[in-house]
Protein backbone atom coordinates (compact mmCIF):
# COMPACT_ATOMS: atom_id res chain seq x y z
CA UNK A 1 0.00 0.00 0.00
CA UNK A 2 1.13 3.20 -1.15
CA UNK A 3 0.93 6.22 1.82
CA UNK A 4 1.60 9.29 2.14
CA UNK A 5 2.57 11.09 5.67
CA UNK A 6 2.31 14.81 5.72
CA UNK A 7 4.25 16.39 8.71
CA UNK A 8 6.56 13.08 7.70
CA UNK A 9 9.76 14.44 9.43
CA UNK A 10 8.42 15.74 12.44
CA UNK A 11 8.21 14.04 15.82
CA UNK A 12 4.78 11.60 14.95
CA UNK A 13 5.75 11.81 11.38
CA UNK A 14 9.19 10.52 11.76
CA UNK A 15 7.94 7.62 14.14
CA UNK A 16 4.45 6.72 11.82
CA UNK A 17 6.56 6.97 8.63
CA UNK A 18 9.17 3.90 10.43
CA UNK A 19 6.45 1.99 11.31
CA UNK A 20 4.52 1.46 8.24
CA UNK A 21 7.76 0.58 6.68
CA UNK A 22 8.25 -1.64 8.69
CA UNK A 23 5.35 -3.28 8.26
CA UNK A 24 6.35 -2.95 4.50
CA UNK A 25 4.36 -0.49 2.79
CA UNK A 26 5.81 2.45 0.13
CA UNK A 27 5.77 5.53 2.78
CA UNK A 28 6.39 8.86 1.62
CA UNK A 29 7.26 11.57 4.29
CA UNK A 30 6.29 14.66 3.25
CA UNK A 31 6.98 17.87 4.41
CA UNK A 32 8.09 21.60 3.72
CA UNK A 33 12.05 20.38 4.18
CA UNK A 34 11.29 17.23 1.97
CA UNK A 35 10.28 19.41 -0.87
CA UNK A 36 6.34 19.06 -0.60
CA UNK A 37 4.64 22.61 0.55
CA UNK A 38 0.74 22.13 1.95
CA UNK A 39 0.48 25.61 2.17
CA UNK A 40 1.46 26.56 -1.76
CA UNK A 41 1.12 23.31 -3.39
CA UNK A 42 4.20 22.63 -4.22
CA UNK A 43 5.03 19.04 -4.69
CA UNK A 44 1.84 18.36 -3.50
CA UNK A 45 0.45 16.38 -6.61
CA UNK A 46 3.75 14.34 -7.52
CA UNK A 47 3.99 13.18 -3.59
CA UNK A 48 0.28 11.81 -3.71
CA UNK A 49 0.36 10.41 -7.48
CA UNK A 50 -0.87 6.58 -6.64
CA UNK A 51 -1.46 6.74 -3.05
CA UNK A 52 -4.11 4.97 -1.28
CA UNK A 53 -3.92 6.67 2.01
CA UNK A 54 -2.35 10.23 3.40
CA UNK A 55 -1.84 10.86 6.93
CA UNK A 56 -1.89 14.49 8.19
CA UNK A 57 0.22 15.25 11.08
CA UNK A 58 1.34 18.54 10.31
CA UNK A 59 1.29 21.66 12.51
CA UNK A 60 1.87 25.45 11.68
CA UNK A 61 4.86 26.94 11.86
CA UNK A 62 2.78 29.55 14.17
CA UNK A 63 0.55 29.77 16.84
CA UNK A 64 -0.59 33.40 16.33
CA UNK A 65 -4.42 33.22 16.17
CA UNK A 66 -4.02 34.50 12.38
CA UNK A 67 -1.43 32.14 11.22
CA UNK A 68 -2.55 29.45 12.59
CA UNK A 69 -5.99 29.56 11.15
CA UNK A 70 -4.63 30.28 7.92
CA UNK A 71 -2.63 27.44 7.73
CA UNK A 72 -4.31 24.88 8.63
CA UNK A 73 -7.48 25.87 6.68
CA UNK A 74 -5.23 26.36 3.40
CA UNK A 75 -2.87 23.45 3.94
CA UNK A 76 -6.04 20.97 4.17
CA UNK A 77 -8.31 22.77 1.66
CA UNK A 78 -4.52 22.26 -0.93
CA UNK A 79 -4.45 18.57 0.49
CA UNK A 80 -7.98 17.43 -0.25
CA UNK A 81 -7.93 18.99 -3.51
CA UNK A 82 -5.14 16.85 -4.09
CA UNK A 83 -6.08 14.13 -2.55
CA UNK A 84 -9.64 13.79 -4.47
CA UNK A 85 -7.71 14.64 -8.19
CA UNK A 86 -5.09 12.08 -7.46
CA UNK A 87 -8.00 9.38 -6.02
CA UNK A 88 -7.05 8.67 -2.44
CA UNK A 89 -9.33 6.56 -0.37
CA UNK A 90 -8.88 7.32 2.76
CA UNK A 91 -7.80 10.48 4.71
CA UNK A 92 -6.15 10.39 8.52
CA UNK A 93 -5.61 13.31 10.66
CA UNK A 94 -4.41 14.29 13.48
CA UNK A 95 -6.29 16.38 15.54
CA UNK A 96 -6.60 17.15 19.64
CA UNK A 97 -8.91 15.42 22.65
CA UNK A 98 -11.26 18.55 23.33
CA UNK A 99 -10.83 20.59 20.49
CA UNK A 100 -14.34 22.00 20.78
CA UNK A 101 -14.53 22.19 24.51
CA UNK A 102 -10.70 24.94 23.82
CA UNK A 103 -12.66 27.58 21.33
CA UNK A 104 -11.15 30.54 23.49
CA UNK A 105 -7.74 29.43 21.69
CA UNK A 106 -7.42 30.77 18.57
CA UNK A 107 -5.13 27.03 18.10
CA UNK A 108 -8.20 24.60 18.85
CA UNK A 109 -10.54 27.20 16.66
CA UNK A 110 -7.61 26.39 13.63
CA UNK A 111 -7.94 22.75 14.58
CA UNK A 112 -12.11 22.84 14.70
CA UNK A 113 -11.96 24.64 11.03
CA UNK A 114 -9.66 21.22 9.99
CA UNK A 115 -12.06 18.95 11.60
CA UNK A 116 -14.72 20.48 10.03
CA UNK A 117 -12.92 20.95 6.09
CA UNK A 118 -12.42 17.19 6.29
CA UNK A 119 -15.69 15.99 7.01
CA UNK A 120 -17.25 17.74 4.28
CA UNK A 121 -15.50 16.84 2.03
CA UNK A 122 -16.15 13.76 0.39
CA UNK A 123 -13.27 11.75 0.85
CA UNK A 124 -13.60 8.71 3.37
CA UNK A 125 -12.08 10.04 6.51
CA UNK A 126 -10.51 9.23 10.32
CA UNK A 127 -10.02 12.27 12.48
CA UNK A 128 -7.75 10.95 15.29
CA UNK A 129 -7.75 12.99 18.43
CA UNK A 130 -5.03 12.28 21.07
CA UNK A 131 -4.35 13.47 24.37
CA UNK A 132 -1.67 15.78 25.33
CA UNK A 133 1.49 13.99 25.13
CA UNK A 134 4.25 13.31 27.95
CA UNK A 135 7.24 15.20 25.99
CA UNK A 136 5.07 18.62 26.01
CA UNK A 137 5.02 18.62 29.43
CA UNK A 138 7.97 20.86 29.64
CA UNK A 139 5.78 23.26 27.16
CA UNK A 140 3.08 23.35 29.25
CA UNK A 141 5.39 24.41 32.44
CA UNK A 142 7.12 27.09 29.88
CA UNK A 143 4.29 28.93 28.89
CA UNK A 144 2.73 29.29 32.86
CA UNK A 145 5.75 30.41 33.88
CA UNK A 146 6.97 34.12 35.55
CA UNK A 147 9.75 34.02 37.33
CA UNK A 148 10.60 30.86 39.57
CA UNK A 149 6.48 30.43 39.79
CA UNK A 150 4.70 27.80 37.44
CA UNK A 151 0.84 28.64 38.03
CA UNK A 152 -1.21 26.12 36.66
CA UNK A 153 -5.20 25.14 37.74
CA UNK A 154 -5.77 21.45 38.65
CA UNK A 155 -7.72 20.60 35.57
CA UNK A 156 -7.64 16.91 34.85
CA UNK A 157 -5.13 15.11 31.60
CA UNK A 158 -4.86 12.04 30.72
CA UNK A 159 -1.66 12.98 28.24
CA UNK A 160 -0.04 9.71 26.01
CA UNK A 161 3.61 9.25 24.74
CA UNK A 162 4.29 9.96 21.16
CA UNK A 163 5.17 6.24 20.60
CA UNK A 164 2.14 5.02 21.73
CA UNK A 165 -0.12 7.75 19.90
CA UNK A 166 2.24 6.38 16.44
CA UNK A 167 1.32 3.23 17.06
CA UNK A 168 -2.75 4.17 17.18
CA UNK A 169 -2.44 6.00 14.21
CA UNK A 170 -0.73 2.93 12.03
CA UNK A 171 -4.05 0.88 13.40
CA UNK A 172 -6.25 3.94 11.88
CA UNK A 173 -4.12 4.30 8.91
CA UNK A 174 -4.36 0.53 7.74
CA UNK A 175 -7.73 0.14 8.83
CA UNK A 176 -11.07 1.21 7.00
CA UNK A 177 -12.17 4.49 7.45
CA UNK A 178 -13.95 5.47 10.46
CA UNK A 179 -15.72 8.49 8.95
CA UNK A 180 -15.79 10.04 12.39
CA UNK A 181 -13.83 10.95 15.49
CA UNK A 182 -11.33 8.70 17.82
CA UNK A 183 -9.84 9.97 20.82
CA UNK A 184 -6.62 7.90 21.74
CA UNK A 185 -5.27 8.68 25.57
CA UNK A 186 -2.84 7.62 28.06
CA UNK A 187 -3.70 5.16 30.30
CA UNK A 188 -3.71 7.30 33.76
CA UNK A 189 -5.43 10.82 34.37
CA UNK A 190 -3.65 13.13 36.56
CA UNK A 191 -4.38 16.40 37.86
CA UNK A 192 -2.10 19.11 35.90
CA UNK A 193 -0.56 20.97 38.53
CA UNK A 194 0.37 17.77 39.93
CA UNK A 195 1.61 16.45 36.55
CA UNK A 196 3.84 18.96 36.29
CA UNK A 197 5.16 19.27 39.97
CA UNK A 198 6.01 15.61 39.49
CA UNK A 199 7.76 16.19 36.08
CA UNK A 200 9.72 19.20 37.00
CA UNK A 201 10.61 17.69 40.42
CA UNK A 202 12.27 14.25 38.75
CA UNK A 203 14.44 16.20 35.94
CA UNK A 204 15.68 18.52 38.89
CA UNK A 205 13.94 21.88 37.51
CA UNK A 206 13.40 23.97 40.96
CA UNK A 207 10.89 25.95 39.79
CA UNK A 208 7.55 26.02 42.11
CA UNK A 209 4.38 24.68 41.43
CA UNK A 210 1.38 27.04 42.47
CA UNK A 211 -1.74 25.78 42.19
CA UNK A 212 -4.70 28.53 40.43
CA UNK A 213 -7.79 26.97 39.51
CA UNK A 214 -8.00 30.39 37.34
CA UNK A 215 -4.83 29.67 35.64
CA UNK A 216 -5.44 29.24 32.01
CA UNK A 217 -3.87 26.52 30.21
CA UNK A 218 -0.88 27.41 27.53
CA UNK A 219 -1.69 30.94 28.47
CA UNK A 220 -5.37 31.71 26.70
CA UNK A 221 -7.65 28.65 27.71
CA UNK A 222 -9.61 28.15 30.88
CA UNK A 223 -10.09 24.27 31.32
CA UNK A 224 -11.56 21.92 33.85
CA UNK A 225 -12.57 18.23 34.58
CA UNK A 226 -13.83 17.45 31.27
CA UNK A 227 -11.83 19.64 28.95
CA UNK A 228 -8.97 17.70 28.40
CA UNK A 229 -9.50 14.15 28.82
CA UNK A 230 -11.19 11.76 26.29
CA UNK A 231 -14.74 10.29 26.00
CA UNK A 232 -14.39 7.16 28.24
CA UNK A 233 -16.78 4.62 26.84
CA UNK A 234 -15.18 5.02 23.05
CA UNK A 235 -11.50 6.17 23.36
CA UNK A 236 -8.76 4.33 22.59
CA UNK A 237 -6.38 3.74 25.88
CA UNK A 238 -2.72 3.21 25.13
CA UNK A 239 -0.86 0.65 27.92
CA UNK A 240 2.30 3.24 28.28
CA UNK A 241 2.57 4.80 32.11
CA UNK A 242 3.71 8.59 32.95
CA UNK A 243 5.96 6.83 35.89
CA UNK A 244 7.23 4.39 33.31
CA UNK A 245 8.17 7.20 30.54
CA UNK A 246 9.57 9.08 33.46
CA UNK A 247 12.04 6.72 34.29
CA UNK A 248 13.25 6.08 31.11
CA UNK A 249 13.81 10.08 30.54
CA UNK A 250 15.65 9.94 34.15
CA UNK A 251 17.90 6.99 32.92
CA UNK A 252 18.88 8.87 29.86
CA UNK A 253 19.73 12.23 31.38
Amino acid sequence: MKIVVIGGSGLIGTKLVNNLKALGHEVTAASRSLGVNTLTGEGLAEALHGAEVVVDVSNSPSFEDKAVLEFFETSTRNLLAAEAAAGVGHHVALSVVGTERLLQSGYFRAKMAQEELIQDSKIPYTIVRATQFFEFLGGIADVATEGDIVRLPPALMQPIVSNDIAAALVDFTLGTPVNGIVDVAGPDQFRMDELIRQYLSAIQDPRQVVTDKDALYYGSVEVNDQSLVPDEQSARITTTHFQDWLSNLISQR
